[in-house]
């Protein structure tokens, strides 16, 4: 009874001890009501994955993007990043490079087919490889070929995308295409003020030395420029061009609003893209990791066609809000009519295969 009386006395000692140092002692908390789940934007849920602890034996794979993350495309990269990270249980890890940092689209290119082993993968534009012998993928540039997101979408998920997909490494490119994704539309801006299709002649407008653009542009009756992309903002400021095109997204996301506050819809081209990696890095892995950058593929392409068109709608309103003058086209008939000659030049020879995309609307 002693030793009960004691070991009381000195708990009461010890907790006066505590609240006289200014530490409360834990209290069990109550029950409170569970908090209404938030919905999270797409930036968020592409933002907010878990990181996957690298195995000892874990494969980097160096990813290049030109874009920041926040764009349609950054955020599809980092879907399939997480996805493969998650699938491979750590045995492959995406080492992704954005806003350019690698280079532009081109000399991430160059150093791909090149053989020089630094990139492992890259998030190209689809046609970006017809200036390196791609002939079926140059057919997905040609001005007005997607009628809708849905003519796209029916055309990503065939079986003609896969042959389009493989034809890089078929005719000893060294690089092979994983999967199809898009970024919207594609649409002109300008530095001055414009209204229509007339508006653009005597124009030098940027492009990326794509023998489909250079038609384009000079079907507007303007001048085709070549610029790199990580150099067109200041040659848009400094009048080197008068203007250029990108889907909306990466207009905003790229701040090119700051020095070419105009905008014309005319949505020549869908901004398809596609995520290549080296035939050097593809057979560095295993079957089984094979199957996996397949598989983390095709769900980073049906999270892309989940949030692209969202994404690309709410930007429009920011820019809206933000001053940027939008001007809407009417009727695209003379914007379809100009550029005839440039359909109608690239497509010899592959005629069955332009018909195959057309009739798939």
């Amino acid at each position: 009874m002693k030793k009960r009386v004691v070991s009381v006395f000195m708990a009461l000692a010890m907790g006066l001890s505590i609240v006289a140092c200014g530490v409360t002692a834990p209290e069990t908390p109550a029950a409170e009501p569970a908090a209404e789940p938030k919905e999270e934007t797409a930036a968020e849920q592409a933002q907010t994955t878990e990181a996957v602890t690298p195995a000892a034996d874990a494969i980097t794979l160096v990813m290049a993007e030109v874009n920041p993350l926040d764009t349609i495309v950054g955020m599809t990269d980092q879907k399939f990043k997480e996805e493969v990270e998650s699938r491979s249980n750590g045995s492959i890890i995406i080492d992704l490079q954005a806003s350019g940092v690698l280079g532009s689209e081109n000399d991430v290119l160059d150093t791909m087919l090149g053989g020089g082993g630094t990139i492992d993968m890259s998030r190209i534009s689809a046609f970006a490889l017809t200036s390196y012998g791609g002939q079926k993928s140059m057919l997905l540039s040609l001005p007005y070929i997607f009628t809708s997101r849905e003519h796209f979408w029916n055309f990503a998920t065939s079986d003609l995308a896969q042959e389009f997909l493989q034809e890089p490494s078929e005719n000893g490119s060294g690089v092979r295409g994983l999967f199809y994704g898009e970024e919207g539309f594609r649409h002109f801006f300008t530095v001055n003020e414009i209204s229509d299709i007339n508006s653009f002649k005597g124009m030098k407008l940027r492009v990326s030395n794509d023998p489909i653009m250079n038609g384009l542009v000079e079907g507007l009756g303007a001048s085709p420029t070549v610029v790199s992309f990580g150099e067109l903002y200041s040659a848009l400021q400094t009048g080197v061009v008068d203007g250029a095109e990108q889907p909306i997204a990466n207009y905003k996301s790229n701040a090119f609003p700051e020095v070419a506050p105009y905008m014309i819809l005319d949505g020549h081209t869908l901004g398809a893209i596609q995520v290549i990696i080296t035939d050097e890095a593809w057979n560095k892995l295993s079957a089984e990791q094979q199957q996996v950058l397949v598989d983390a593929g095709k769900a980073a392409s049906e999270y892309n066609r989940s949030i692209s068109e969202e994404k690309e709608n709410a930007v429009l309103e920011e820019l809206k809000a933000d001053g940027v003058t939008i001007i809407e086209v009417e009727d695209i008939t003379p914007w379809q009519e100009a550029v005839k000659p440039v359909i109608e030049e690239n497509i010899k020879g592959l005629e069955d295969y332009y018909q195959k995309l057309v009739d798939m609307k």
